[in-house]
């Protein structure tokens, strides 16, 4: 018995030891699952932490910008659309940010080139903000306030208000960037003018637009490229809409850290409290159906060497001042008339969207968008038509351009197109 005792005395120890060694083992195993549980818990947190401190930096740096640039208005004006419009004193626009500006005033306009317009205009055409009999006072500027939603569409805050990458057609094609331009080159070119078409193409990608625009270009086409830029947009990224708006833009080496679109930086100075750059334009064409154009000049003041910006039919909106530029500072050998859009390739497919009204050229007055009056400024500042243009079309199956002369509309073109198609794939 006692040796029989002995065994189940140490059998029922073995047993015991065994059994506090898989508990033992367990408990372990629960605790090294919990530990790597809470590293991943406090992993995800501090993530979460760094995303946030990250998206706050970010707002801050945003209303710190918008500080910057929205001026304390003495009147804002709310436009159908949803725009602000705020009237800000003459003085204390965002040009005059500009060291070079600061403490100065806007000059008085300058005389305009000479013109033997063959044409007559069409009906004045209008902003959307003017529409219910709106205005900013004498003194005043209008300005369209820009707003956090508008930068946090923004891919990059640094790159709010620039054109990406290149927005001149030239010899290298660009990846993204299609155009279907008239231009005119080899000789000193000193302004241009033109009315532009105004049509709501149909922009699919949030990234992409779609402009009407003439250039004033000098320099080459590598990082010293100078270019004043003008005419309408849809850019939704830029302005959260499908409106066609009334824009402007400058660079003086080929869009990389100078320039920006309208009002967006220091630099264009404006002095007309009747045009809001950036608003949307009203009205717009329809296919067979009224036609409407916008009048655009450039032209360099030969007194003080800025180069200013007419709208419709006589209005002044402002000017480029002329220590912005560098080739600039003496004449363009270039300008370009045309369409732009950016094709991203965002489905993995040439885009869809439309370039002027979104009709081939072939298709003619009602359908297809035109440029017509096509004019340059000589060396004496006389106004004359452009000659021996040059039509260019990135991708002619998916926009094109035909050019024609009339004593109506003296030099004109019609360009644009659908972008995708079965010809365009």
């Amino acid at each position: 018995m006692l040796a029989e005792e002995t065994i189940i005395k140490g059998h029922s120890k073995i047993m015991a030891t065994s059994s506090y060694s898989i508990i033992f083992k367990f408990v372990a195993l629960l605790l090294l699952v919990s530990s790597f549980t809470t590293g991943f818990v406090v992993c995800g947190n501090t993530n979460q932490t760094f995303k946030s401190q990250q998206e706050l930096l970010k707002l801050k740096k945003i209303r710190g910008y918008l500080k910057k640039i929205n001026k304390p208005p003495v009147k804002t004006i709310k436009s159908p659309d949803g725009d602000l419009i705020d009237c800000v004193l003459s003085h204390l626009q965002p040009a005059f940010d500009h060291p070079q500006l600061k403490g100065m005033n806007p000059l008085e306009p300058p005389k305009r080139p000479q013109a033997n317009d063959t044409v007559n205009e069409m009906e004045e055409i209008l902003q959307l903000w003017t529409v219910s009999g709106e205005s900013c006072p004498e003194g005043t500027v209008p300005i369209r306030r820009t707003t956090e939603k508008d930068v946090m569409r923004s891919s990059k805050l640094r790159r709010f208000g620039r054109k990406i990458r290149r927005g001149v057609r030239h010899d290298t094609l660009s990846s993204d960037h299609e155009h279907a331009v008239a231009f005119v080159n080899g000789e000193q070119y000193y302004g241009a003018k033109a009315s532009i078409n105004v049509w709501t193409p149909r922009v699919t990608d949030q990234y992409e637009f779609s402009l009407s625009q003439l250039w004033v270009i000098s320099g080459s086409f590598g990082h010293d490229l100078n270019t004043i830029e003008a005419g309408w947009q849809v850019s939704p990224e830029l302005y959260g809409d499908n409106y066609p708006r009334f824009f402007t833009y400058w660079t003086t080496d080929e869009y990389q850290a100078t320039g920006c679109y309208n009002l967006l930086c220091s630099g264009f100075v404006q002095i007309n409290n009747r045009i809001a750059m950036g608003a949307a334009i009203s009205p717009r064409s329809s296919v067979n159906g009224r036609q409407f154009d916008i009048g655009i000049m450039i032209w360099k003041d030969p007194k003080h060497g800025h180069w200013w910006l007419q709208f419709g039919s006589g209005l002044l909106v402002g000017y480029w001042p002329d220590f912005l530029f560098s080739h600039l500072r003496g004449h363009a050998s270039m300008v370009q008339f045309g369409g732009e859009i950016v094709n991203s390739r965002s489905m993995g497919y040439h885009t869809s969207t439309q370039m002027g009204s979104g009709h081939f050229a072939y298709e003619g007055f009602g359908k297809a968008s035109y440029f017509r009056n096509l004019q340059v400024v000589d060396w004496d500042n006389n106004l004359i038509p452009s000659s021996n243009l040059h039509l260019l079309a990135d991708h002619p199956n998916c926009y094109d351009i035909r050019a024609g002369k009339n004593n109506v509309w003296g030099n004109y073109f019609y360009y644009g197109g659908p972008g995708r198609n079965p010809r365009c794939p």
